[in-house]
């Protein structure tokens, strides 16, 4: 959760779907949040926040590639592989090695 902002409110009006109210009622019910105004925001600065990063990823990935040329499919797909083949899968808590057994 975020911690109470000190910045002005404003006031919104907006249609929602009905899960996402329903989910939000949910989360008050469960103590996950306050009141669904809360819970509304805290999803506002949490969308926020995924997109300044997804804005920092592109900024980045544009400078790497302004500097180094363009990342190939073929670099993006040795990456993966290089990836999976590190990758240690954990499943119940379970380490399982890339054959799926103990």
């Amino acid at each position: 959760m975020y911690a109470i902002s000190m910045t002005a409110k404003s006031r919104l009006s907006v249609t929602v779907d009905a899960d996402l109210i329903a989910a939000s009622q949910a989360a008050v019910a469960a103590g996950e949040a306050v009141y669904v105004r809360a819970w509304v925001n805290d999803a506002l600065h949490q969308k926020a926040e995924h997109d300044r990063r997804l804005r920092a990823i592109d900024d980045f990935i544009a400078d790497y590639e302004a500097e180094q040329g363009e990342i190939t499919e073929e670099e993006m797909e040795a990456a993966v592989r290089s990836m999976r083949a590190r990758a240690i899968v954990v499943r119940g808590g379970q380490v399982v090695d890339d054959k799926g057994t103990g």
